[in-house]
């Protein structure tokens, strides 16, 4: 296995684990709207605690940066998803 693949791996490791810790939230009887928002929050606060540190923030700069990161792997999900619902012959989509 390549470091790639290796580091890939465990990066998918790492997002089910995250994803696990959700749907037990989740099955515990929490509405999903607010497991998907602390989700998303938990995120934003790691994402600066790892670009500004612990006491740091970012500027609007920072903030776009971020946001253009989290665009980018937002659209890299969709299209794995995309290519999975047409290999199993499904069309739906939904847009928010």
């Amino acid at each position: 296995m390549s470091d790639q693949e290796t580091e890939f791996a465990e990066f998918t490791a790492v997002a089910e684990r995250f994803i696990a810790l959700a749907n037990e939230i989740k099955s515990e009887g929490k509405p999903l709207p607010l497991v998907n928002a602390a989700l998303m929050s938990a995120s934003a606060t790691y994402s600066t605690y790892v670009a500004a540190g612990n006491q740091g923030y970012l500027k609007p700069s920072g903030v776009d940066r971020l946001v253009d990161a989290y665009r980018a792997q937002l659209a890299n999900i969709q299209e794995i998803k995309r290519k999975a619902a047409e290999s199993s012959g499904q069309k739906t989509t939904k847009e928010q």
